[in-house]
C-alpha cells in the first residue's frame, strides 16, 4: 500500500507532482494538514501534538493526539503509523524547507525506511530526496534541473552515473569531499549505481 504523509514546512505547491490515488492512505502530521489543504488533498488521519496547528480540529477524519513531550517527531510518528497500517511505499510532502534540524531529521527517516525495505521519497516541490544503499536506481528526467549524490557513508565506493552531463565510472566519493553535486540529466533518465555505501539522491529545481 502507498501512503502520503503531509508534514510542516514550506511547500511549492505548483511544483508538487506526487498526488495520491483514491486507495492510497493520506496522513497529515500536525501543521502538515495545512499543506494538504493547500494542495487540495484529502486526509484520512490527522496526527500530532498540535503545537503548530492550533485551529479547530476537523470532525470528519481520524484524529491521533500525541503528547508534546515525546521521543519522536510528529513526522516520525506519522511514518510509523503508515507502516502499522500496511504501507510499503511512502511519499512525504514537505519537511525540507524551514528549520534545518527538522530537515535533517526528516531526511534521516529515509535511511530508516530503506533498512525496512520501504520505498520512500520526500519532496517540497523544489527538492526531491531518495536514499540509496549499495544498489542501482533509475531517475527519470522531469522538471528538476539538478541531480546530486550526497555521500552518507565515510566513503561511497563504485559510484557510476550514466545519462548525465557529468558521467562517473567506478568512482569513490568521500563524505568530506562531496563533488557529485549539481549534475544534470541529459537523456530520458539517469542510471545511478553504488557498489558499496549509502547516499542521498537529491533532485533540485533551478530557483532564481
Amino acid at each position: 500500500m502507498k501512503a502520503f504523509i503531509y508534514t510542516g514546512g514550506s511547500i511549492f505547491k505548483d511544483n508538487i507532482t506526487e498526488h495520491p490515488r483514491s486507495d492510497d492512505l493520506c496522513i497529515a502530521a500536525d501543521s502538515g494538514y495545512k499543506n494538504a489543504l493547500a494542495l487540495g488533498e484529502r486526509v484520512d488521519i490527522l496526527l500530532g501534538d498540535f503545537d503548530s496547528f492550533t485551529e479547530k480540529l476537523p470532525d470528519s477524519i481520524e484524529i491521533v493526539r500525541v503528547p508534546a513531550e515525546k521521543d519522536f517527531t510528529d513526522t516520525q510518528l506519522a511514518v510509523q503509523t503508515a507502516i502499522e497500517r500496511g504501507a510499503d511505499d511512502i511519499v512525504i510532502i514537505g519537511g525540507l524547507s524551514g528549520r534545518l534540524d527538522h530537515t535533517l531529521s526528516n531526511m534521516s527517516i529515509l535511511e530508516d525506511l530503506c533498512k525496512l525495505r520501504v520505498h520512500a521519497v520526500i519532496t517540497d516541490g523544489n527538492n526531491r530526496v531518495r536514499y540509496l544503499s549499495s544498489t542501482s536506481t533509475l531517475i527519470a528526467r522531469s522538471g528538476y534541473t539538478y541531480l546530486s549524490i550526497i555521500a552518507v557513508s565515510e566513503r561511497l565506493k563504485g559510484v557510476s552515473i550514466e545519462g548525465c552531463k557529468y558521467p562517473l565510472k567506478n568512482a569513490t566519493i568521500a563524505r568530506t569531499n562531496q563533488f557529485a553535486v549539481s549534475n544534470e540529466i541529459t537523456g530520458n533518465c539517469a542510471l545511478i549505481s553504488v557498489r558499496k555505501g549509502e547516499c542521498y539522491i537529491v533532485e533540485s529545481r533551478d530557483i532564481i
